[in-house]
């Protein structure tokens, strides 16, 4: 298998980037390295936030060990079953996950289960815990999606733009290379050469766009839950425009419809409506709380008829004194 990787376009020309790197005789895939570098940079991350919003960064310790446990499984299993082709004659090859095979998607569903159940035996709020842990969650998929650089997987249909990646045709799998990349395909001494887009890429940066926004926006949050709910519509607004680029997508059975896409447009709009919803209703209870106390200090003398005991006539009328203050 040759080993370069170009983006001619950049005038970046790697010669000999490799899977694994051997320790004592022992490959370690660099897919792992990078993904448990995005772990830990998430779980200080996490930890971080928690410091500033005045939560115990240890709770956060606590919850790493079981969600990154349990995300790792969700993940696995969420790609299995949208492959389930590659995997039905060779069970065994389930748990190998050094070379690649982790759903982005699964990891967060089978994280926020945990999260929930976790909350609910320590007796936290789940809103907090899920808004604080999406800001290591976020950081780690914008490290870890570089795991899919060294595998190379997750690229897009061919493109001359300006981030073109060059791939050896020998290096990919050949079910996620399309007519259209073979119809521009480059010769060179010998070897065939694809030229693809760089979806692992553009996630990447988008994640960390994202988390850029989200630390901007936590300024303005007025709920618990919310800051999750911001992650759940950021990234998914930008993981629907990428997915439709790869050429490698899981589909639904049945459907043919690109799970991870159909998944990202869903929790972006929920997300959204979710999210106008709750904050124009604890606005509309504001504005009612402020002119509540508004007629308060304007009337006194009638709050204290109506405390002290009025009949029930006057005690209306008061009431529809009150319903045209709040209408003027």
């Amino acid at each position: 298998m040759h080993k370069t990787i170009d983006f001619p376009n950049l005038g970046i020309h790697l010669k000999n980037v490799g899977k694994a790197i051997s320790v004592f005789g022992f490959d370690i895939a660099f897919y792992g390295i990078i993904i448990g570098l995005g772990i830990l940079a998430g779980i200080f991350m996490a930890m971080l936030w928690a410091k500033r919003t005045k939560q115990n960064p240890e709770v956060y310790i606590d919850l790493a060990i079981y969600a990154v446990i349990f995300g790792i499984i969700g993940a696995r299993i969420y790609y299995v079953i949208f492959s389930w082709d590659m995997y039905k004659n060779d069970l065994l090859s389930i748990l190998n996950i050094r070379q690649g095979g982790l759903a982005i998607y699964g990891g967060v569903i089978g994280a926020v289960i945990t999260v929930f159940i976790f909350a609910k035996k320590r007796e936290l709020a789940v809103g907090k815990l899920l808004d604080t842990a999406c800001f290591g969650l976020v950081l780690g998929q914008a490290i870890g999606r570089w795991g899919n650089f060294f595998n190379r997987e997750a690229f897009g249909e061919y493109t001359n733009g300006l981030f073109a990646m060059k791939l050896p045709l020998d290096a990919v799998r050949s079910s996620d290379v399309t007519q259209f990349m073979r119809d521009h395909m480059e010769m060179a001494d010998g070897v065939g050469y694809i030229q693809v887009h760089p979806t692992f890429l553009y996630e990447s940066v988008w994640c960390l766009l994202v988390l850029i926004f989200m630390t901007f926006y936590s300024r303005r949050q007025m709920f618990k839950g919310e800051m999750f709910l911001v992650y759940l519509a950021g990234y998914g607004f930008g993981r629907f425009w990428i997915e439709g680029l790869r050429t490698d997508q899981l589909l639904i059975p049945g459907i043919g419809w690109a799970v991870s896409r159909a998944l990202a447009a869903l929790l972006t709009v929920v997300s959204v409506i979710l999210i106008v919803k709750v904050r124009k209703n604890i606005e509309r209870r504001r504005t009612m709380h402020r002119r509540k106390t508004r007629y308060r200090e304007e009337y006194p003398q009638q709050e204290e008829r109506v405390e002290s005991g009025l009949t029930a006539d006057a005690a209306e009328s008061n009431f529809d004194d009150f319903d045209d203050f709040i209408e003027s």
